[in-house]
């Protein structure tokens, strides 16, 4: 599976940017997708996962203000970022996790976000 992220870039505190991850294979297969970013210095933690089943999660820090979604036709998913912070500055990856016949992760090159302050 190859997972391709774009949508980064530089934008202002406050501002908002659209990150996509165009998968190589139907996502209707995938269990669950995902966003991840890793800061300088920093461990890369979770930003968002949305289920096949359509269920999302959030970490605390983004609640409210990002949302994940999807385009089956498109096999892209989305995450969709307001009122920036310059916190989330980070590298943004894309995740899929599949787990039939076993678990297998896959990960995207990941697409650079800087807010400025």
């Amino acid at each position: 599976v190859q997972l391709q992220a774009s949508g980064g870039g530089l934008v202002q505190a406050g501002g908002s940017l659209r990150l996509s991850c165009a998968a190589s294979i139907s996502i209707n297969s995938i269990n669950t997708m995902g966003w991840y970013r890793q800061a300088p210095g920093k461990q890369r933690e979770l930003v968002a996962t949305l289920t096949r089943g359509g269920t999302p999660n959030y970490a605390d820090s983004v609640k409210g203000r990002f949302t994940i979604s999807r385009d089956n036709a498109k096999n892209t998913v989305y995450l969709q970022m307001n009122s920036l912070k310059p916190e989330d500055t980070a590298v943004y990856y894309c995740n899929a996790v599949i787990m039939v016949p076993t678990v297998r992760a896959y990960w995207g090159e990941g697409t650079q976000v800087t807010v400025s302050s």
